[in-house]
């Protein structure tokens, strides 16, 4: 029965994306769209046979998935604990919150200008922008996971003789775990478009960077065919890993019943 149901939610992921590809043909098809102004799949089909060919794509693909990685690691490793020192003090969260609410709106493409003054054209600048896009959101999550975790599970193990380090790794921890997958999710989907625009202005290789080319040489295949990666990049990343990610966490800590 599982696998029937994973089959079927399989199914009715993908059969969107199919009807799309055939409006897209029948479209260009059917009104005669000039293939400088969108092309039809089968240039874009090429155009990624021959980036795959001649290395360029997965140069491309390397880059970005290289920065998007070091960028969401650092942020994590630094937001987890100032949440959690936020949840635990209520006067340094009185003092740092505002400050979260007030440059999330600004987390992401609004560095890139500073970030390039800063580090330069290349993978310093572009990590530090994926950095901006998740530490706010994930930190803000933490903060919140931690604030729903009742003080009497907080007081039960501190009475039983827990430490400031058990307390936080056995229960703060874990309690504030579904919120802090959350906001993975949430910053990296904020960071993956943060990344591609960056990857516009202020590097030489990557995918933003292959779409920024493309567009000076009128190359639209390419630019979709760009689009595309982008856009299935992201779904293997959500669906594959942090959609299962944040599932299996809120069934382990009970928030909801495992199917």
């Amino acid at each position: 029965m599982r696998r029937h149901h994973r089959l079927l939610a399989a199914g009715a992921f993908v059969l969107p994306l199919i009807g799309l590809l055939a409006a897209w043909e029948l479209i260009v098809r059917g009104f005669d769209v000039n293939q400088r102004v969108f092309p039809g799949i089968a240039p874009v089909f090429q155009a990624g046979v021959e980036s795959l060919l001649d290395g360029s794509l997965i140069r491309h693909i390397g880059a970005s998935l290289a920065r998007i990685a070091l960028g969401t690691l650092i942020g994590i490793l630094l937001a987890v604990p100032l949440g959690i020192l936020m949840g635990v003090s209520t006067a340094i969260s009185t003092f740092v919150t505002p400050l979260l609410r007030f440059f999330s709106v600004l987390a992401g493409i609004a560095w890139i200008p500073i970030a390039t003054l800063w580090f330069g054209y290349g993978f310093g600048a572009i990590t530090f922008v994926i950095f901006n896009a998740v530490f706010f959101v994930v930190a803000y999550n933490t903060l919140l996971g931690v604030t729903s975790i009742p003080m009497t599970l907080r007081n039960a193990a501190a009475s039983l003789g827990a430490g400031r380090w058990q307390v936080f790794v056995e229960v703060l921890l874990p309690g504030a775990l579904p919120n802090i997958v959350t906001g993975i999710r949430t910053g990296l989907g904020f960071a993956w478009r943060g990344l591609i625009a960056a990857e516009m202005i202020a590097t030489n290789v990557g995918l933003g960077y292959m779409l920024f080319v493309a567009r000076d040489f009128y190359r639209t295949e390419v630019i979709v065919l760009g689009m595309i990666i982008i856009g299935l990049l992201w779904l293997m990343i959500d669906r594959l890993m942090l959609a299962p990610l944040e599932r299996a966490t809120i069934e382990r800590w009970g928030m909801v019943r495992a199917a």
